[in-house]
């Protein structure tokens, strides 16, 4: 009887820890997808929106993908007019708020493709943020509509 209580004991400070852990969870990764591209392309990225459900900021630190060699964090910078790509060292998350990568903003960026990105293909995006914990997000490339501005002289 002895012997049961004690494994009991045990399941339930596991049960406990597991529910903590839980809780814990403040970051939630919605609406996630990579940019699929045409064959002769070499780079791609993955956009998504990043909520924090916590009451700190976060910071997003690094991001790895099984379908790149380098995978950096990026964002559109203005440099005296000209719209350019940076890689930014994190991306932060506010308390109680979110983060959208998006074109023209900040995404991961999926540098030197193992090979291209076809709509449909999964990719799999791994996330580490400031607390060393990380996300492993499951994701598809999709066909990005480009707006064109049509100039006529």
């Amino acid at each position: 009887m002895k012997k049961i209580a004690s494994i009991t004991a045990v399941l339930l400070a596991g049960l406990v820890g597991f529910s903590q852990a839980a809780e814990n969870t403040t970051l939630e990764i919605v609406d996630a997808y990579a940019r699929a591209v045409p064959p002769s392309a070499s780079n791609s990225a993955a956009f998504m929106l990043i909520r924090n459900h916590g009451n700190e900021d976060r910071q997003l630190v690094a991001a790895e993908s099984d379908v790149s060699n380098v995978t950096e964090l990026h964002n559109h910078i203005n440099d005296n007019g000209v719209m350019r790509m940076r890689q930014v060292p994190q991306i932060t998350v506010p308390a109680k708020g979110s983060v959208e990568l998006k074109p023209g903003s900040f995404h991961v960026m999926l540098i030197d493709l193992k090979q291209p990105l076809k709509e449909g293909d999964p990719v799999q995006v791994q996330l580490t943020f400031d607390d060393d914990s990380q996300q492993m997000i499951a994701i598809k490339a999709k066909r990005m509509m480009h707006k064109m501005k049509h100039h006529h002289h």
